[in-house]
């Protein structure tokens, strides 16, 4: 067993909203990144994910409609779903995504 400082990782990423992987579970991987307050174009992932925030807010747009995930909760997006980070998402956030087998 090893214990990873999941915001000391974060903290040391040169970029903001460029993740990486802190572990491997099964074909799931677990990624950090530091969130600076931009905000992203919009997206959509083949396969469903995660959104945990560990310290601060994101504010998403997800599926047509705004959300805000607070430090200490988290949000699934199913497969196929478009989302867009908005401006004001700060802090730490662990990404949860499931590779195909």
């Amino acid at each position: 067993m090893s214990l990873v400082d999941v915001k000391e990782q974060a903290a040391q990423l040169s970029d903001a909203w460029r993740s990486v992987v802190l572990a491997r579970v099964g074909t799931a991987a677990v990624k950090v990144l530091r969130m600076d307050g931009r905000e992203l174009p919009e997206e959509v992932h083949g396969t469903a994910e995660v959104l945990v925030v560990a310290d601060g807010v994101l504010e998403l747009e997800l599926g047509g409609e705004e959300l805000t995930v607070g430090a200490g909760e988290l949000c699934r997006i199913p497969a196929g779903t478009r989302h867009a980070v908005r401006a004001g998402s700060r802090g730490t956030l662990l990404i949860v995504e499931v590779g195909e087998d």
